[in-house]
């Protein structure tokens, strides 16, 4: 979260990815930082060590959103 929203803060397009587990403290460090609204995507958990193909199926998902997120005004 925090690098998302320095980025922001620079006026570079930045999407937070977030597993399920740790939104609710993502909502917390957004919120503490300023910004609420700064464009999120949540990933499943875990992540780690789940294999390749579960990485890149996942990828697969949340490449569009990440986009939209970029492309947001």
């Amino acid at each position: 979260m925090r690098d998302g929203v320095n980025l922001a803060r620079l006026g570079i397009p930045a999407v937070a990815l977030v597993t399920e587990d740790f939104w609710p403290q993502g909502d917390f460090v957004a919120k503490s930082l300023g910004m609420p609204d700064i464009p999120r995507v949540q990933l499943p958990h875990p992540l780690a060590g789940t294999g390749v193909e579960n990485l890149r199926s996942v990828a697969k998902q949340i490449v569009p959103i990440l986009i939209q997120g970029w492309l947001r005004d």
